[in-house]
């Protein structure tokens, strides 16, 4: 329940349009609900305006689907990120709606399907190659799950960088960038340089020794003289997406006060 779906309950019930039983069952968990080894955050879209995301990595398969489970019956879009074969079948066992991306790990609920024009703005996902995909998924999925529409574009890193400026008048299209990119993480201050929307780059471990597991890409994303280039942790395709969602779903609303 997002900040806005609150105040309209509440004016529901102000309106006697509901009773005080079902303005119960509707905030029952709130603000938070105790699992024991998890406290599962109900009102997080409210303060973010998204719901709380689960990272698999280190949680049991049953963990996960439990509160998989509860963040469900809240109706709203889930995400469980880092999860395995066995993480799905616990999620799918008792919310057999969700569904597993496997590239990128991620198990979703209720993620829109968004044609260009909708949502609150554009995103593109660039990734260098194709061993970068893991992440790179990752990161479209949580774009699409926080409303935004994506544009993934794929495998355009600076070894030909000839594929890249086919996609020139696309990316001016697009509100902000995620760019994804392991060996030595150029990508980001190339596009960083030839466009003005705000460039979130994602160092991958993806690389040879001297990569250092990510850390030459992340240094190198650090150091970029391209104005407008943040930067998030290795292989972390969910904060990158979160933070551009984050940008845009701003802008957007400061638009629409401005538009009223």
């Amino acid at each position: 329940m997002d900040r806005l779906e609150l105040l309209n309950l509440l004016e529901d019930f102000k309106k006697n349009k509901i009773s005080i039983d079902d303005m119960a069952d509707r905030l029952k968990g709130w603000p938070y609900e105790d699992l024991g080894y998890a406290k599962v955050d109900h009102c997080r879209s409210a303060h973010q305006g998204f719901p709380e995301v689960i990272f698999g990595l280190g949680k049991r398969a049953e963990q996960i689907g439990a509160i998989f489970q509860r963040l469900a019956e809240k109706n709203n879009p889930v995400l469980a990120t880092r999860c395995d074969e066995d993480a799905y079948q616990a999620v799918q066992s008792l919310v057999p709606q969700a569904t597993y991306h496997a590239v990128a790990r991620v198990i979703s609920y209720q993620l829109p399907d968004l044609a260009e024009g909708q949502g609150f703005g554009k995103i593109a996902v660039l990734s260098a190659g194709t061993a970068d995909l893991p992440v790179a998924e990752e990161a479209v999925i949580t774009a699409r799950a926080m409303g935004c529409y994506v544009e993934p574009i794929y495998d355009v890193g600076v070894a030909g960088l000839h594929r890249l400026l086919d996609h020139r008048e696309k990316l001016a299209e697009m509100d902000a960038l995620v760019v994804v990119a392991g060996m030595e993480g150029a990508l980001a201050s190339v596009v960083g340089g030839m466009s003005e929307r705000p460039v979130i780059a994602v160092p991958t471990s993806v690389g040879y020794g001297a990569n250092f597991g990510g850390l030459a890409a992340l240094l190198s994303m650090l150091n970029s003289c391209a104005v407008g280039v943040g930067v998030v942790n290795i292989d972390n395709g969910f904060g990158g997406a979160a933070l551009a969602a984050t940008i845009v779903r701003s802008s957007y609303r400061r638009s629409q006060a401005k538009a009223e």
